[in-house]
């Protein structure tokens, strides 16, 4: 009789033991001959050597699918410890899967273009509208090279630029009123990490999120780096940002012209950046439009309106008290 302790690193247990335990009833049934305990991600057995073995190789199995599934069923348990490979789940097309096991695949023909510039570029400039899916891409092909174990580390910025709001009015110290303008970044990771182990990734720094300005000085080595909203750097921020970049490093810069906060006298360094690094080698350039919008069907209205709005001359856009006219006044809708 053996004892032996196997430690489950790179997953969520919680995922892994199933609810109220079932998945490791169910394992437990399987190996009558050995006595399991689990307790957090360490699981002990006692048993015979011979058993323990085959028990131990099942097991990394089976972490590794939970690893890469973000789920798992009973019928994948018995599949894999009776040898049998488990029904496919994958399709060539799938970046990583959500916590809920949700396949996540590029949606349109220019999220494909992004993933396949991110597989064959080292700086990779994604530029759209809101919703096409350029942020969410980025992360979840960072969060594929982390799972992977291609890279070390993921390093997500943004630019705390205020839009409407000021920064010094937020309640709480600095983290506090940072935090706003990173959750978009949150959001995505929670979709695609269980929240145990994407705490323990935050906490060990595995996964960093920090404003632009944290970013100086540093040199990132074996990671994926995102600069999202990077229409609101200036030049000298997004050249600190670029020239950060180290051995090993992938790096990603999002952005939607349309959505300028800087103020006017200030020019976008991601403007700036494009003209700049426009046929520079291993610099790819991915532009989605209206048509990659993935959120509320509404989105992409709202979108076209204001391109229309946009198009036309401002005399067009005057009020009617402003007309020359001056004595008429319409209250009807103006007819396309």
């Amino acid at each position: 009789m053996i004892e032996k302790l196997i430690v489950l690193e790179d997953i969520d247990p919680v995922i892994f033991y199933g609810v109220n335990n079932a998945n490791m009833q169910l394992i437990k049934a399987l190996y009558p001959k050995l006595r399991i305990v689990a307790r957090g991600n360490v699981i002990k057995v006692l048993g015979d050597e011979e058993e323990m073995c085959a028990f131990e190789e099942n097991i990394t199995k089976i972490e590794k699918y939970c690893a890469e599934y973000n789920s798992l069923k009973e019928e994948v348990i018995i599949d894999i410890i009776k040898g049998n490979k488990p029904q496919a789940e994958k399709s060539g097309d799938v970046i990583v899967f959500s916590v809920t096991g949700k396949p996540i695949i590029p949606r349109s023909e220019n999220q494909q273009k992004l993933v396949e510039a991110f597989n064959k570029n080292d700086m990779v400039f994604a530029i759209g509208p809101a919703g096409s899916g350029k942020t969410y891409t980025a992360i979840a092909l960072a969060v594929r090279a982390l799972k992977n174990k291609e890279i070390k580390k993921i390093i997500l910025s943004r630019p705390a630029v205020e839009a409407g709001e000021k920064l010094g009015f937020l309640p709480g110290d600095m983290k506090d009123k940072i935090d706003p303008y990173l959750q978009p970044l949150y959001d995505a990771l929670q979709d695609m990490i269980p929240a145990a182990k994407l705490k323990e990734y935050m906490e060990l720094n595995i996964i960093q999120i920090a404003p632009l300005a944290f970013m100086r000085g540093r040199t990132l080595n074996d990671a994926v780096v995102i600069l999202d909203e990077a229409q609101n750097t200036t030049s000298a921020q997004i050249k600190m940002f670029l020239t950060r970049m180290g051995m090993n490093t992938k790096m990603i810069v999002t952005g939607d012209m349309t959505q300028i906060d800087l103020p006017s006298s200030q020019k976008s360094g991601l403007v700036q950046a494009l003209h700049i690094l426009k046929g520079v080698k291993g610099i790819s350039f991915i532009e989605l439009n209206k048509k990659d919008i993935v959120r509320h069907k509404l989105v992409t209205r709202i979108v076209e309106a204001y391109e229309k709005y946009e198009r036309v001359p401002s005399d067009a856009l005057r009020a009617p008290s402003d007309s020359p006219r001056g004595g008429e006044e319409e209250n009807s809708i103006p007819q396309e």
